[in-house]
């Protein structure tokens, strides 16, 4: 056996270096120019509660891409779920956003809500629509939204604002939107 001169042998020093390059390329799994942790990805998917049985899932206001803003005076959509795990049938009558908009559409009307069922709000066209903002809006801000149900009663959300780019790009701003400002 050969040593060296502190008492290992040439063998074990040859492991403890192959093992010491090997660390880093394992580390370094998935690494490259399209890494997971390279990629984009939302700080939170929505505003998430759950009032009287009723979920209200990830709700999110679309902004204009990264960069620029809604103007005032415009419309943005909204989107969400809701799921009615309660035990009698529910109804979203409206929506507001106060200090936001000066009004929030339902496309067509007051939304059902039956016994253990979900309804998607979520598109790519909004069918919930802020009309006349009150105030600029883009990503990284939030809109307070009340809903209105006809038994859970109001339930209100900070909504997050998220832009038009990422994981949002193939969603539509609302029909006759105005163009967004940088």
């Amino acid at each position: 056996m050969i040593r060296s001169h502190s008492g290992r042998t040439v063998a074990n020093c040859l492991l403890i270096g192959a093992l010491a390059l090997l660390i880093p390329a394992i580390a370094g799994c998935e690494a490259g120019l399209n890494a997971p942790t390279l990629e984009f990805h939302p700080a939170s998917a929505g505003a998430n509660t759950t009032v009287n049985g009723i979920k209200i899932n990830n709700v999110f206001v679309l902004s204009a891409p990264s960069g620029s803003s809604v103007p005032a005076g415009s419309s943005a959509g909204m989107f969400l779920a809701l799921f009615n795990g309660g035990t009698s049938d529910e109804q979203l009558l409206g929506v507001s956003a106060p200090g936001s908009a000066a009004s929030v559409q339902l496309s067509g009307g007051s939304v059902s809500l039956p016994v253990q069922s979900a309804v998607n709000l979520t598109g790519p066209h909004p069918e919930v629509v802020l009309n006349g903002l009150t105030r600029p809006l883009s990503g990284g801000q939030a809109v307070r939204v009340v809903f209105n149900f006809l038994h859970a009663g109001a339930v209100t959300l900070d909504v997050p604002v998220e832009p038009q780019s990422y994981s949002f790009s193939t969603f539509s701003a609302p029909p006759g939107a105005a163009t967004a400002t940088p």
